[in-house]
């Protein structure tokens, strides 16, 4: 890195402290569903390559694509990749292991994909939060079509399952080599469901107020803080924007902020992690303040910037303002697998090609990826 690129980039190029782990940058690969694992959720070859591929690119730490922690109602995708059994774990251990020997730190993210599901081999019913069906229509390029499909409300002995499922995803997660676990409870999937107003339409200490729509979020993170110890990052990836509906405000807009981002800084999380479509943008009609800086303000540990932040110049200012402490890159690592080495020689970027996001015949050989 030359001595300009140090000084124009600094904080970028910072080593950084999360749980027990440091970073050699603020650096990271954000996670984006994949449907390149076996029938059967096992990691692949083709998975091997991407992850390492950014490792060696020199991006300080890797957020895996959403993994689902049971083999009960959790998958989202025909060829998702599972957290959720012995197998699972051989196979996630050999990505662990490349990434870990290509000088970067990864951390997985469990996905319970609630009303979103479009693809499960173990469960043809879904489940929600209320009967609500999700918004729009499924996804083509992960090969579903037509509305969402109607859920079955959850019961109270489905909120234990969920909650002791995502423990239980945590201790193989770390069994597999991972440094950490992100909590999806973001992007329109089950956690998200219960945050959303219109998705929740409980009456019971599950729904109603914001402190109550947060509780089994609280619950998750508490149960996987105790399933793998302190010496293991846990964070938690929030936003308000959806799959089904990417438009979404919280309805209580900063005092829902306020009631989230503060309810999980106490539950000993490493990290919050907030994705917007602009990272830099205001969160709501009538403020300056971005959700980073709203998780900041509320919360009491180091937030994960993620949404158009592929300009490093952009990036950069925003870590200065004090709205996030690290970035994560969807688009502009998908164009530059090399971003931080790029930056750091002062190369150009490639721009990114959508039509890496477009449909192909064999499910099975697909590069589909997109932010979620």
């Amino acid at each position: 890195m030359t001595t300009s690129t140090q000084q124009k980039f600094s904080r970028l190029f910072t080593d950084i402290r999360i749980g027990h782990l440091t970073l050699k940058n603020r650096i990271g690969l954000a996670p984006m569903t994949r449907v390149s694992a076996t029938e059967d959720g096992q990691a692949t070859q083709i998975m091997i390559d991407y992850y390492k591929s950014y490792a060696q690119g020199g991006f300080g730490f890797l957020i895996t694509e959403g993994a689902y922690p049971d083999e009960t109602y959790s998958q989202g995708y025909l060829n998702q990749s599972g957290i959720a059994n012995e197998k699972h774990i051989a196979a996630w251990r050999k990505i662990t292991e490349a990434v870990h020997q290509s000088g970067s730190k990864i951390i997985v993210q469990l996905m319970h994909a609630g009303a979103q599901s479009q693809g499960n081999r173990y469960k043809s019913e879904i489940i929600a939060p209320s009967h609500v069906r999700a918004k729009g229509e499924q996804l083509p390029f992960y090969v579903g079509e037509g509305p969402y499909k109607n859920p079955k409300p959850m019961t109270k002995a489905d909120i234990q399952e969920v909650v002791r499922s995502f423990a239980e995803a945590a201790k193989r997660a770390k069994a597999a080599g991972f440094d950490g676990v992100e909590i999806h409870g973001a992007n329109g999937y089950l956690l998200d469901e219960y945050l959303t107003d219109y998705m929740n339409q409980r009456t019971d200490e599950y729904g109603g107020s914001t402190e109550n729509r947060v509780r089994i979020l609280i619950e998750v993170a508490n149960a996987v803080r105790e399933a793998v110890g302190t010496d293991f990052v846990v964070g938690i990836r929030i936003s308000q924007g959806k799959v089904s509906d990417y438009h979404h405000k919280w309805a209580g807009a900063e005092k829902d902020a306020e009631i989230i981002f503060s309810s999980l800084s106490r539950v000993g999380l490493d990290y919050i992690h907030v994705t917007e479509y602009d990272a830099t943008q205001p969160a709501f009609e009538g403020t300056d303040h971005t959700l980073a800086a709203l998780a900041k303000k509320f919360s009491k540990v180091p937030v994960i910037a993620n949404g158009n932040l592929e300009d490093p110049e952009k990036a950069e200012q925003l870590l200065i303002r004090g709205e996030a402490d690290l970035i994560t890159l969807g688009k502009g690592a998908l164009a530059n697998h090399d971003w931080p080495k790029r930056v750091a020689a002062g190369q150009p970027l490639r721009e990114f090609n959508p039509e890496i996001l477009g449909p192909k015949a064999n499910i099975k050989d697909q590069e589909l990826i997109i932010n979620g």
